[in-house]
């Protein structure tokens, strides 16, 4: 476990990811089930639409003592005092994140690219989205698919906390792990699953091992 982002199961919801179900009670069931941190990724919302539902989020994950971090969009992060936010290359980069909101507690930063490891996005980031390491329909707009080996490769050239995501579920988690991720991030295999709470309960055993 990485001491500076101890967080090794991480669920990034929406609500059209939930299948008609209340977002706020598969996140719950989740967090029951063992996820440590949720990000909310809304990316056709509307910022005040997607800041209610942040703050409904965040009703469920204060009570536990879990982060809420928002995907790529800083005036619902910064509004709704959410934990932190997740930006990708297309979006406001890291260190305007941290001039802008200097007391965020935690800002990741997706990695593409392996030339990204050395500049100044990834120096003044928390940790490193590793996107994705398996190719999946949740993220069809991706650069590079990493596999285990590429994980291996980013685990040699950075001490940054890594989160690896991409069609991550019970049958790979412990590989991907053992290649050098510091976590996993996971939306179908919880968001879409007929027990949320189970099937986190299953993802972190596997992880624990």
């Amino acid at each position: 476990m990485n001491r500076r982002f101890p967080f090794q199961l991480y669920l990034v919801i929406s609500e059209a990811d939930c299948k008609g179900r209340s977002f706020t009670d598969v996140a719950e069931q989740a967090i029951l089930g063992g996820v440590d941190i949720i990000q909310l990724r809304e990316k056709n919302c509307r910022a005040e639409v997607f800041a209610e539902k942040a703050r409904l989020l965040l009703e469920v994950t204060d009570s536990y003592g879990i982060p809420l971090i928002i995907n790529d969009n800083l005036e619902v992060a910064m509004k709704t005092g959410a934990a932190g936010i997740h930006v990708g290359n297309n979006d406001i980069s890291p260190a305007d994140i941290r001039k802008q909101w200097p007391e965020t507690k935690y800002v990741g930063y997706s990695v593409e690219y392996l030339a990204q490891l050395g500049n100044e996005q990834t120096a003044v980031s928390d940790y490193l989205g590793i996107s994705p390491v398996f190719s999946t329909p949740t993220k069809a707009d991706t650069v590079t698919e990493w596999g285990l080996e590429g994980i291996v490769a980013i685990r040699q050239l950075t001490e940054k906390p890594l989160v690896a995501i991409g069609n991550i579920h019970t049958g790979n988690v412990r590989q991907v792990m053992d290649a050098g991720a510091d976590g996993v991030a996971v939306v179908s295999s919880i968001c879409s699953a007929a027990n949320p709470r189970k099937a986190a309960y299953e993802l972190k055993n596997e992880i624990l091992k």
